[in-house]
């Protein structure tokens, strides 16, 4: 009845009162973070739509040929259109082969699917070249799209959508989720929903791969020894992460980061409940008594504009080095470096 789906319960119900009803759209927009399940969903709902023996109307069997192969997504009525790596560019030339493809009746299914991955990428040719698609479907074609926010594509486009926006879900719900259905212990459920920040997707990955938890670990680690470095070592990071790490690379460090000063406001606030890193709860605290609320929030504002920088074209170092050099310099305690470095290593 769910769809295998983990949250967001009534996107699930539209979809599926579409299917059961007939009354699909022309296209879908997912929207919504990274990790929450925006692919996962459209593909369930790709699997609804020509599933071959839907065992009641609006479900997806799971067992038909076309079921597994759509979950596979080797389906010949599926076209899987995305930049060839992430925060690459989607280009019109992929338009306009998927163009043809969707000129072409169904080889086996009800509808023949193009599923275009996170389209925030796609350049401004490639997004003019799918509103004509938009405007003038062919028959029995059905276009999913997936993206970060609907505000970074063209408002044309938006505007013949239906726009399904997923959001995380609740810690606590994410964490009895991976307990009941993963079979997760429940104190790693816990830890696991918190880093996940309540994406489904990114939590089911850290639980199955210990060593992407240890990396997040690693990260915060990393960062605390940044923030009592000196400045002439800060200029020599920004040169080495600009040198070795790509902006891939550094969006989910720089995240990290901003889970972690979200952490140290709760902790000035004294609210240890909600910490992502519970682990370096000492840490947290002892930077929230060092710089005070108003040097916290200026952190967190540094971060954020950063990671906007990131999606541009910008110069990496440069931008590393402001930031760098902005971040507060502090001279943490042992045992604070000790707690962190033991919570790092028991991931």
């Amino acid at each position: 009845m769910d769809w295998n789906y983990y949250g967001n319960a009534a996107a699930v119900a539209l979809l599926r009162s579409h299917v059961a009803t007939g009354s699909l759209r022309q296209a879908y927009l997912f929207s919504g973070p990274g990790g929450v399940g925006r692919r996962t969903l459209a593909l369930r709902f790709a699997q609804a739509v020509n599933c071959q023996n839907p065992p009641q109307a609006g479900a997806y069997c799971g067992v038909c040929r076309a079921c597994k192969l759509i979950a596979e997504m080797r389906h010949p009525d599926l076209e899987i259109v995305a930049a060839e790596q992430r925060e690459g560019v989607l280009r019109v030339e992929q338009i306009r082969e998927l163009q043809h493809h969707l000129s072409l009746a169904p080889y086996e299914g009800h509808y023949r699917i193009a599923l275009l991955l996170r389209f925030e990428e796609a350049n401004l040719n490639a997004q003019n070249a799918l509103l004509k698609t938009l405007e003038e479907p062919p028959p029995k074609v059905l276009i999913l799209l997936t993206a970060e926010d609907s505000e970074s594509l063209l408002p044309t486009i938006v505007s013949r959508c239906e726009n399904v926006r997923l959001r995380p879900m609740a810690t606590q719900a994410l964490a009895q989720t991976l307990l009941e259905k993963q079979a997760a212990e429940a104190s790693l459920a816990a830890q696991i929903a918190r880093l996940a920040a309540g994406r489904p997707g990114i939590a089911i990955h850290l639980l199955h791969h210990p060593q992407e938890r240890q990396k997040l670990y690693q990260m915060i680690t990393d960062h605390l020894h940044l923030l009592s470095s000196s400045v002439l070592d800060r200029f020599a990071l920004a040169e080495r992460f600009a040198r070795e790490m790509t902006k891939a690379e550094l969006v989910p460090m720089l995240e990290s980061w901003l889970s972690f000063w979200r952490d140290v406001i709760l902790s000035a606030y004294s609210d240890q409940q909600s910490l992502t890193y519970a682990d370096f709860s000492e840490a947290a605290a002892v930077i929230a008594a060092q710089v005070g609320k108003e040097q916290c929030l200026e952190v967190l504002r540094q971060l954020r504009q950063t990671l906007e920088y990131l999606q541009g074209n910008v110069n990496l170092r440069l931008a590393l080095e402001v930031l760098f050099l902005n971040l507060p310099r502090l001279p943490l305690s042992q045992s604070s470096m000790q707690s962190a470095l033991e919570a790092t290593q028991r991931q």
